[in-house]
C-alpha cells in the first residue's frame, strides 16, 4: 500500500495510513467470517426455498439477452470500420496512460500534485471520502473507473445509425453495469468501508448478511430492498390519516370521502383518480405534505379512488374495467352521495392517462358529468415518454405478458425495481452499501415508506397499457379501441389544467406539453420545479421550488418555456385560482354517509394490502 502524502500528520494524530487497513483482532475476524457464511447460507435457503417450491420463476435470462442483443447493436458501429475501432480503443487507453502517470507522479518523492485524468460527475456521491484523493491506491481505482464508464457512455452517445430506441437502451444498460462495477460497492476497493471492516472485526458484515437474509425472505424469494426503518409507519395512524369514510367499494376500487374542514364547499365535487402504481396516500403522506387534507382546507369536498391490489381474482380486469369499475363508479358514487352531476377530476401519473381515456369514452356515450380535468404529470402522448421507455418494445412486452400469465398479475417488487433502476445510483446502489456491507439499518421517511409499498398491476388491465400507450401511442393517434368504440382525445372539450414537473424522467414535460394538443379543448399548461412527485407534493407552507405559466400549449416547447413567466413556491394555490373561475358556486358543507351507508374509515382496506 502506498504512503500517502500527508501520511506523517496521519501518524502524529492517529492510526497510519497502512495501519487503519490491517486488522487488529485476527481471531475475532475469523469468528465474524464464520458467522457471515452463516448468515449467507440463510440468504441462500431464503433464496432458494420458493423456487424449489415453485413458487417463484426466474425470467433472468430475457433482460440479459435483451442487454446482449443491444450491446450488439452498439458493437456493430465501432467494429464494422477497423480505423473507428482503434480510434475508441485509443481514446480508452490514453485515459488509462494518464491515471497511470499521475498514479506514478503521487509515489514519487517530492512529485507535485497531479491534475486528474476525470473528475466525479457534481452531486456524485460515492467519492467523498478524502482516502479516494488522499490515497494513491484508491485514487487510481477511482480515476480508472470513471475513465472507463465516460469512454462507454461516449461509445453509445457517438454511434451513428442506432434507432433512438436502441440507444436509449444502450445508454440504459451502460449506465446500470457502471453503476454496479463502481469500486464504492465493494469492500476492498472503497476505503470506508474497508475501514469499518477492518474496526468492526467484520461485525458489519455479518449484520449486513443477515439484513440480506431478512430482505430476499421477505421478497419471498427476490430481494426486496428496504430504503428505509418502515418500522415507525402504520397506514390510517400517522401516515394517510385525514379523516373520511370509505362510502363505496367495487372489485377494483374503494372510494373514500373525506370530512369537510369548512362551513361551506365548491359546488362541484373533486374527483381523484391517483396511479395503482404505488397507492394513493402519496397525496395524504402527513398533515403538512397532504394536497388532500388542503384541497379540503379550500373548500372541496373531496373523494379519491383507493385501488386494489390485484391477485389472481383480477387478472383480466383491463382498462376498460378499471374505467368502469373505477373512475365511473367513483362518478356514481359522489353523485349519490352529494346529489351532484357535475364533478371536478384529477387525474395523477397513469391514473390521469385513464381519465384522459374515460373521458373520451364518454364524451361519446353522452356521460358529461365531469366538468373540468386536472391532469397530474399525465403522458396522453408517448412520442417523448419517459425513462421507462426503455422497458418497452415487442420483445420486451411479450416477455413481461408471458410471466403475468402464470399467476394473472405483475409481481409488485418487480415494478418497484423497475422504477428503482432508472434511478440505480439513486435507489439501489447507496442502500445496498448502506445495508448490507455496512450493516446499519436506514432512517425512517414516510416518502420512502411509499416507494416501498409496491403494489401489484393486473394483467389484462397492465398489458392494455403498455401495448396501447408506451408501444403503440394508441391514444393521441385516436386509435384507441375501448367499449368497442374508438377515442379519441379531439372529443374532450371541458377545460384541462395540465401539469409538468420541470426534472420528470417518468413523465417529461415536453412529452406532457406535446399531449396538451390533442385536447379538443382549452388548456392550461403549468410546469412547476422538481420531479414527478416532489413537483407535484409540494405544499405553499414549505415555500419551495417554482413554476412557471405561460401561453397556450402549441408549438415548440423550447419557444414556450423562453417566454413563460416563473413564479415562486407551489403551483397548488395557481390551481385553486383556475377551479374557481371556473365554477366558484358554494353549498353547506357534507358530511361522509349522510345520504348513503359508509363501509368504514379512511383510509380503507385495499390500501393497506402488502406486496
Amino acid at each position: 500500500m502506498s504512503k500517502a502524502p500527508d501520511s506523517d500528520k496521519a501518524e502524529n494524530d492517529g492510526p497510519s495510513a497502512v495501519e487503519q487497513y490491517l486488522v487488529k483482532d485476527p481471531e475475532r475476524f475469523a469468528l465474524n467470517m464464520a458467522r457471515m457464511i452463516e448468515q449467507a447460507g440463510k440468504a441462500a435457503s431464503a433464496w432458494a426455498e420458493p423456487r424449489e417450491k415453485g413458487e417463484v420463476r426466474d425470467h433472468v435470462a430475457e433482460p440479459v439477452v435483451d442487454m446482449v442483443k443491444t450491446f450488439s447493436k452498439l458493437s456493430e458501429y465501432w467494429l464494422a470500420d477497423p480505423q473507428r475501432a482503434l480510434e475508441a480503443q485509443t481514446r480508452l487507453f490514453a485515459g488509462y496512460m494518464t491515471v497511470w502517470a499521475n498514479a506514478i507522479q503521487r509515489v514519487s518523492p517530492n512529485a507535485e500534485a497531479a491534475e486528474d485524468a476525470v473528475k466525479p460527475e457534481r452531486g456524485d456521491k460515492r467519492f467523498q471520502d478524502p482516502e479516494w484523493g488522499r490515497n494513491a491506491f484508491f485514487d487510481f481505482l477511482k480515476q480508472a473507473y470513471l475513465v472507463t464508464s465516460r469512454w462507454a457512455s461516449d461509445l453509445v452517445e457517438h454511434a451513428e445509425g442506432l434507432d433512438e430506441h436502441t440507444r436509449h437502451k444502450a445508454s440504459f444498460y451502460v449506465k446500470q453495469v457502471s453503476n454496479a462495477i463502481a469500486p464504492s460497492n465493494f469492500i476492498l476497493t472503497n476505503p470506508e468501508l474497508f475501514r469499518e471492516t477492518v474496526a468492526s472485526n467484520g461485525e458489519n458484515l455479518v449484520r449486513g448478511m443477515k439484513m440480506l437474509a431478512e430482505d430476499i425472505a421477505a421478497g419471498r424469494g427476490d430481494l426486496k430492498l428496504r430504503q428505509a426503518d418502515y418500522a415507525p409507519f402504520e397506514i390510517g395512524k400517522n401516515i394517510a390519516m385525514t379523516p373520511g369514510k370509505v362510502i363505496g367499494r367495487s372489485d377494483v376500487a374503494e372510494i373514500i370521502q373525506y370530512d369537510p374542514a369548512t362551513e361551506t364547499v365548491l359546488k362541484r365535487p373533486l374527483l381523484v383518480c391517483p396511479p395503482w402504481i404505488n397507492k394513493y396516500y402519496i397525496l395524504d403522506l402527513n398533515p403538512q405534505k397532504s394536497f388532500i387534507r388542503w384541497a379540503i382546507e379550500q373548500g372541496h369536498t373531496v373523494f379519491v379512488i383507493s385501488w386494489i391490489n390485484p391477485d389472481e381474482r383480477h387478472g383480466a380486469k383491463g382498462w376498460e374495467a378499471y374505467i368502469r369499475e373505477g373512475l365511473q363508479y367513483g362518478l356514481d358514487i359522489v353523485e349519490k352521495a352529494t346529489g351532484e352531476k357535475e364533478v371536478n377530476a384529477i387525474g395523477y401519473c397513469v391514473g390521469g392517462t385513464l381519465l384522459a381515456a374515460a373521458l373520451a369514452l364518454l364524451a361519446q356515450e353522452g356521460d358529461h358529468r365531469i366538468k373540468s380535468a386536472t391532469f397530474f404529470t399525465t403522458q396522453v402522448d408517448f412520442t417523448y415518454a419517459g425513462d421507462l421507455k426503455v422497458f418497452v418494445d415487442e420483445d420486451q412486452v411479450a416477455a413481461v405478458e408471458r410471466s403475468m400469465s402464470e399467476k394473472g398479475y405483475l409481481e409488485g417488487t418487480k415494478m418497484a425495481t423497475a422504477f428503482n433502476m432508472l434511478r440505480s445510483g439513486d435507489l439501489i446502489w447507496p442502500y445496498v452499501i448502506n445495508n448490507y456491507m455496512r450493516g446499519k439499518d436506514p432512517l425512517p421517511f414516510d416518502l420512502l415508506y411509499w416507494n416501498a409499498d409496491s403494489t401489484r398491476m393486473a394483467a389484462a388491465n397492465h398489458s392494455f397499457y403498455l401495448r396501447n400507450c408506451y408501444l403503440e401511442n394508441n391514444l393521441s393517434r385516436g386509435t384507441m379501441e375501448l367499449a368497442g368504440r374508438t377515442v379519441s382525445l379531439a372529443d374532450i372539450t371541458v377545460p384541462v389544467y395540465n401539469l409538468a414537473t420541470k426534472e420528470d424522467h417518468i413523465a417529461p414535460a415536453l412529452s406532457v406539453f406535446l399531449g396538451s394538443q390533442f385536447f379538443g379543448g382549452d388548456v392550461e399548461y403549468v410546469m412547476a420545479g422538481s420531479g414527478h412527485i416532489a413537483g407535484v407534493v409540494n405544499p405553499p407552507a414549505a415555500h419551495k421550488y417554482q413554476y412557471w405559466t405561460g401561453a397556450k400549449p402549441v408549438g415548440d416547447f423550447n419557444t414556450w418555456f423562453a417566454s413563460a413567466h416563473e413564479h415562486a413556491g407551489s403551483w397548488w394555490t395557481h390551481w385553486q385560482h383556475w377551479i374557481e373561475s371556473q365554477d366558484n358556486v358554494h353549498v353547506p358543507a357534507r358530511k361522509p354517509g349522510k345520504r348513503m351507508k359508509t363501509l368504514g374509515d379512511a383510509p380503507g382496506t385495499y390500501v393497506k394490502v402488502r406486496v
